[in-house]
C-alpha cells in the first residue's frame, strides 16, 4: 500500500509541473480500495500507526467477504450445500415453503382433474364414480394431496379405479414427495449434525509466548478440549499471514508461510486429552528466525493456528481455528501449568488456561543467539602474548629461509668456478 501511495504522490508532482495551457494530462493509476480509503496525508507517520486488519478472528470465523462474483449460478449447481451454509433462519424458511408449495401444485391438479371430469357436478349422486371419493372442492383437493404425500391415509378421501390419471398422478406426487422428503430431511439432519458446534468446545490460549525451552528459542500456544469425548487423528498446523514483495518487485499480500509446529517429527499429531503447548522453534528455516524482542512490535503479521480431527462420537472432520497477531505475542513469559495430580486422577484446572508468568529470555533474536554462541566455542588464541609468539616464529621461518637460499646461491656459484676452471 505504501509503494502504490508514494507512486500516486509522485504522479501528481508531475502533473503540476506539466504547462498549464497543454492539453496532455496524466491520469493517476487506479489503486486498491484499501489505498483509495485510507489516503494519508503523512505516508511514513499513517504506515507506522496502521492498525493490522485480522485474517481469521479469534472465533475461527475468516475475516474475508466475497465481492463481485459474477458466476452465482454455482451456487445452484450445488444447491444441497448452499442450503446447508444458509442460516437457520432462511433453511427453515425453505423447508416449510417447499412443503407447502408442493402440496398445494398438487392440490390444485387434484382439483383440475375432478373439475374437468365433472365431479363437482355430481356431489352426493351415489351413481357417480367420481375420480377420489368426498372431493367436494379445492380445501379437500389440498388435504388429499397432503395424505397422498405424506402417507397419512385417513381413510375418508380415497382415488378409484375409474380415474387413470389419478392413478397416474398418484404415481408421479409419490415418487416426487419421496424425492423432496429426502432432500428436506438429509439437508436438515445434515445441518443439525455439522461438527461447527464441535469446535466451541476447542479452545486456544488468548496470548502466544516466546521463551527458551531446551535452550533454543520457541513461539509457544496452547490448546485444550473441553469434553470428554476425544477428538480422534487430532493434527495441529500453523501459517503466518505477512504481506511480501519478490525480488522482482511483485507485492503479495496475505501471503501465507507455514510455521513448523512438528511435521517432521510427528509432534504435530495430538492426544489431546489434556491441554498441549505446542511450539515451535524458531532456528533457520523460521520466519522468525531474525526477529527480535525490540523489533517484534513493529511487524505486521498474524499467525493462525488451526486444529484438525474426527468427532469421536460421529465420526465427521471437525475444524477448530484462532490467530495471534504480534500485540498477542508475548516475549519472555510461559504459560502456566494446569495440570495436577490428585488422589488417583488427574485434574486440569481451565481457570490457569490462559495464565502466562515472566521468565528469563534474551531479547535478541534467535540468529543473534546463534552467532554469539558460536563466538564463544572460538579458541582463546588473540592474546598480546600469543599474537608476540605467533610473530617470533614466523620471523624465525624467514630467517631459516633466506639462509637456505643463500646456501643454494652459494653452492651454484661454486659450481660455476669449478665449470670454468676445467
Amino acid at each position: 500500500v505504501c509503494l502504490f501511495l508514494m507512486a500516486a504522490n509522485v504522479l501528481e508532482e508531475d502533473s503540476m509541473e506539466q504547462d498549464i495551457e497543454s492539453p496532455v494530462t496524466i491520469h493517476q493509476p487506479k489503486l486498491p480500495k484499501q489505498a483509495r480509503e485510507d489516503l494519508p496525508k503523512n505516508i511514513n507517520k499513517e504506515c507506522a500507526k496502521r492498525k493490522i486488519q485480522r485474517y481469521v478472528r479469534k472465533d475461527g470465523k475468516c475475516n474475508v467477504h466475497h465481492g463481485n462474483v459474477r458466476e452465482t449460478y454455482r451456487y445452484l449447481t450445488d444447491i444441497f450445500t448452499t442450503l446447508v451454509d444458509l442460516k437457520w433462519r432462511f433453511n427453515l424458511l425453505i423447508f416449510v415453503m417447499v412443503y407447502t408449495v408442493t402440496w398445494l401444485f398438487f392440490g390444485m391438479i387434484w382439483w383440475l382433474i375432478a373439475y374437468m371430469r365433472g365431479d363437482m357436478d355430481h356431489i352426493g349422486d351415489s351413481t357417480w364414480t367420481p375420480c377420489v371419493s368426498n372431493l367436494n372442492g379445492f380445501v379437500s383437493a389440498f388435504l388429499f394431496s397432503i395424505e397422498t404425500e405424506t402417507t397419512i391415509g385417513y381413510g375418508y378421501r380415497v382415488i378409484t379405479d375409474k380415474c387413470p390419471e389419478g392413478i397416474i398422478l398418484l404415481l408421479v406426487q409419490s415418487v416426487l414427495g419421496s424425492i423432496v422428503n429426502a432432500f428436506m430431511v438429509g439437508c436438515m439432519f445434515v445441518k443439525i449434525s455439522q461438527p461447527k458446534k464441535r469446535a466451541e468446545t476447542l479452545v486456544f490460549s488468548t496470548n502466544a509466548v516466546i521463551s527458551m525451552r531446551d535452550g533454543k528459542l520457541c513461539l509457544m500456544f496452547r490448546v485444550g478440549d473441553l469434553r470428554n469425548s476425544h477428538i480422534v487423528e487430532a493434527s495441529i498446523r500453523a501459517k503466518l499471514i505477512k504481506s511480501k514483495q519478490t525480488k522482482e518487485g511483485e507485492f503479495i499480500p496475505l501471503n501465507q508461510t507455514d510455521i513448523n509446529v512438528g511435521y517432521y517429527t510427528g509432534d504435530d499429531r495430538l492426544f489431546l486429552v489434556s491441554p498441549l503447548i505446542i511450539s515451535h522453534e524458531i532456528n533457520q528455516q523460521s520466519p522468525f528466525w531474525e526477529i527480535s524482542k525490540a523489533q517484534l512490535p513493529k511487524e505486521e503479521l498474524e499467525i493462525v493456528v488451526i486444529l484438525e480431527g474426527m468427532v469421536e462420537a460421529t465420526g465427521m472432520t471437525c475444524q477448530a481455528r484462532s490467530s495471534y497477531i504480534t500485540s498477542e505475542i508475548l516475549w519472555g513469559y510461559r504459560f502456566t501449568p494446569v495440570l495436577t495430580l490428585e488422589d488417583g486422577f488427574y485434574e486440569v484446572d481451565y481457570n490457569s488456561f490462559h495464565e502466562t508468568y515472566e521468565t528469563n529470555t534474551p531479547v535478541y533474536s534467535a540468529k543473534e543467539l546463534a552467532e554469539m554462541a558460536s563466538r564463544a566455542e572460538l579458541p582463546l588464541t588473540w592474546s598480546v602474548s600469543s599474537k608476540l609468539d605467533q610473530h617470533a616464529e614466523l620471523e624465525t621461518e624467514e630467517e631459516e629461509k633466506n639462509q637456505e637460499d643463500q646456501n643454494e646461491r652459494n653452492g651454484d656459484v661454486a659450481n660455476l668456478e669449478n665449470e670454468s676452471n676445467v
